[in-house]
């Protein structure tokens, strides 16, 4: 494991090894997460998990309020999570057009509340995506403060 500068443990980067998990049948449901860090100021845009990755940006509110955001949204995906309004964003422009230009990402999904302050978070992957000068699928899920996908 690599550390960082800030020195946290916490911090280190991990791939986390799983076996195949089925999450249709009741009881007990497993985590879809499958690498370490999440938090998108401290994922290094040369983490190995990016490369050939299905990225999901997520609103740090949204896998509260959406249920099913195990199966539905991080199954298959590197997860990172931010919040537009809490967060410094000063960086995140140049991390996520970093992280688009220099890894083969496969797709890019960002999962926001539908609150005005989420929006935010979809405005910037949609400029991070033309700045990295990639042509991959985009898509915006939008989560309502009730717990329904909104689209």
């Amino acid at each position: 494991m690599k550390n960082l500068a800030c020195g946290c443990p916490g911090s280190n980067v991990r791939t986390i090894e799983k076996p195949a998990t089925d999450n249709s049948a009741k009881g007990k449901v497993a985590s879809e997460l499958r690498q370490w860090p999440t938090q998108l100021h401290l994922v290094p845009p040369s983490a190995p998990w990016l490369e050939n990755a299905h990225l999901l940006i997520a609103a740090d509110c949204a896998p509260f309020a959406y249920g099913d955001f195990h199966r539905d949204f991080i199954r298959g995906k590197v997860l990172v999570n931010a919040c537009p309004k809490l967060d410094d964003t000063s960086p995140y422009m140049d991390k996520l057009t970093a992280i688009l230009k220099n890894n083969d990402i496969q797709s890019l999904t960002v999962t926001i509340m539908e609150v005005p302050c989420c929006r935010g978070l979809a405005m910037m992957a949609k400029q991070a995506l033309e700045a990295s000068g990639k042509n991959i699928p985009f898509e915006v899920a939008i989560i309502g403060v009730d717990g329904e996908r909104r689209s």
